[in-house]
């Protein structure tokens, strides 16, 4: 069913500002992205800064990336890609964030997926969050490296890039970086205070609790249960470095 256009571009002007003003997005960085209909995506244009975004510089696309409407001199980024194949494989996909959290991806730059189950809200919402090879951008490769993860995410950390968080409305996918930052603000402080060592995770009985409270509380998305990615992701950084020519 198709939204009001109104409202839509006014929640997406609303979450940009709030993505730069946590600090999230800096100069031209981040896109978010929302359907209107089945076939109509509304999405935020390339080279500006998300706290100048408003509803007259917003873009009408279709699920292949044509342009349907836009103001002069207004286009999508190169990163619609990325959008746009979250929409192709989850029908459930309403809207995509984009953004540069601080804390979380500095766990996507140390090679740290944030797959630790110790915080009881990221734990029940989110899930396990890993983090997608490198991704060179406006090219196939970024949409390639998050597609494996798609059928069990909602939420993803972007190899030297960022972060990526998807839900069934726009409300719902901004929520979801926001739960992102704050699981990694949490890790890294419990982390600071226990000399780097992972803190104690939820007992597994207990997280079977959990999981069951989902259909309760009306949780939309996906959860990939209990996964686990921190040695996968250090055989592919270890692995990376042995290929890499030797820095001088």
């Amino acid at each position: 069913m198709k939204k009001n256009e109104a409202e839509l571009k006014a929640m997406i002007c609303d979450v940009c500002n709030k993505m730069w003003q946590l600090g999230w997005v800096a100069a031209n960085d981040g896109n978010v992205s929302a359907k209107l209909d089945e076939q109509t995506i509304i999405c935020t244009p390339t080279g500006i800064s998300k706290s100048f975004i408003t509803a007259d510089k917003l873009i009408k696309i279709d699920l292949q990336g044509n342009v349907l409407e836009a103001a002069d001199g207004y286009r999508p980024s190169s990163e619609i890609k990325m959008h746009l194949r979250c929409y192709e494989e989850r029908d459930d996909v309403e809207a995509v964030v984009h953004a540069h959290p601080p804390v979380a991806t500095g766990f996507a730059l140390a090679q740290i997926p944030l797959d630790n189950y110790s915080l009881i809200e990221s734990s029940l919402t989110i899930g396990a969050i890993p983090i997608t090879p490198f991704g060179m951008p406006s090219t196939e490769e970024v949409p390639n490296a998050i597609s494996p993860y798609l059928a069990e995410h909602d939420v993803l950390l972007l190899e030297n890039h960022g972060a990526l968080s998807m839900g069934s409305d726009i409300v719902t996918a901004y929520y979801r970086m926001e739960s992102l930052e704050l699981c990694a603000k949490t890790q890294y402080y419990a982390r600071t205070l226990m000399n780097t060592q992972p803190e104690p995770e939820i007992s597994m009985d207990r997280m079977a609790d959990l999981m069951a409270m989902r259909e309760k509380y009306g949780i939309t998305g996906r959860h990939p249960g209990y996964k686990k990615y921190s040695h996968q992701q250090e055989a592919n950084y270890e692995k990376t470095q042995t290929s890499s020519p030797a820095s001088v």
